[in-house]
């Protein structure tokens, strides 16, 4: 695993009588997308205050950026950047003006230089001197994330950045986060999108009555909930009855000549059923491997349905 750019261990964290983040741990690798996936009061956005420096924990420890972030608060917020779930812009002020605002706050230098490169990068040049409040949901979206880039962060928390933009804008955020990682920028990602957890993220964390759930890659997550099948469709009703037969525990579909069989989907074990089809001379016209997506992960883990909306 590459470096550690944030590192969690036995975080609790409790408002009087509920327990929000009951001993979560782990571990967030440099230049890297991590996605906290979780329904709503799970414990996201808490563990995002916690992260950066926020709220404080009431027991573990947290490194963000190396520096612990009761000890080193100062040195944490100087590393990161952070866009919470509603656009933080000053909608008085023009995009260039709220630029220049977070430019002095965080004394970076030469402000105009910063300024223009973070309009260009953004695809704001032409509403530059415009008020915010004339701005888009998705424009307004992108100058909040330009304000989170002034001083160049090394890692950035995005406490469900996309939330009521609409299909395109979701996109264009989508690439921006890419390209921030390719620079070598770490994301910490929440979000109830679980296309855009799949879209973007290395590694994610389901968070469930304050504590992970499960973690993994996106495809590891998938693998473990059952449902993973390997497709065949046959020529004809002949084949298709001989490898019924053939292979124990498969489900078969006479009107479409397929037959479904339960499998993990790995390289391996579909080269073995093909194997033995092919040992006894039974041809299949074409084959596929399905598994669950991160909806059936939700659901499996939370017992709840994805949120996502395709209209929001």
């Amino acid at each position: 695993m590459r470096n550690s750019a944030i590192a969690v261990s036995g975080l609790r964290k409790a408002y009087g009588d509920r327990v929000v983040l009951d001993g979560i741990d782990f571990e967030v690798a440099e230049g890297s997308v991590f996605s906290m996936l979780g329904p709503n009061g799970a414990g996201k956005t808490t563990t995002v205050n916690v992260l950066t420096t926020l709220a404080k924990a009431d027991a573990g420890t947290v490194r963000v950026a190396g520096h612990d972030v009761v000890t080193g608060t100062r040195r944490v917020r100087s590393a990161i950047g952070v866009t919470g779930q509603f656009a933080a812009v000053d909608e008085i002020l023009s995009g260039r003006e709220n630029l220049r605002l977070m430019a002095d706050l965080r004394r970076v230098r030469p402000v105009d230089r910063v300024v223009a490169r973070l309009l260009e990068r953004f695809d704001l040049g032409g509403a530059a001197d415009k008020p915010a409040a004339e701005y888009s949901g998705g424009m307004r979206r992108k100058l909040d994330l330009a304000m989170t880039l002034v001083g160049d962060p090394r890692i950035i928390f995005l406490d469900e950045p996309t939330t009521g933009l609409d299909p395109r804008s979701r996109r264009t955020m989508w690439e921006i986060v890419r390209e921030l990682v390719a620079d070598g920028t770490t994301i910490f990602l929440t979000t109830q999108y679980l296309e855009e957890a799949d879209q973007l993220a290395d590694r994610i964390a389901v968070l469930h009555r304050g504590r992970i759930a499960a973690h993994g890659t996106p495809a590891e997550l998938k693998r473990q909930v059952p449902g993973t099948h390997v497709r065949f469709r046959f020529a004809t009703p002949q084949d298709l009855d001989a490898a019924a037969l053939l292979l124990a525990g498969s489900t078969r579909d006479d009107q479409e000549l397929t037959l479904r069989v339960p499998g993990d989907g790995r390289s391996r074990s579909v080269r073995a059923l093909l194997d033995r089809l092919d040992d006894h001379a039974i041809d299949a016209e074409e084959f596929s491997v399905h598994t669950p997506d991160l909806d059936d992960v939700f659901f499996a883990l939370t017992g709840h349905a994805s949120t996502e909306d395709p209209a929001r």
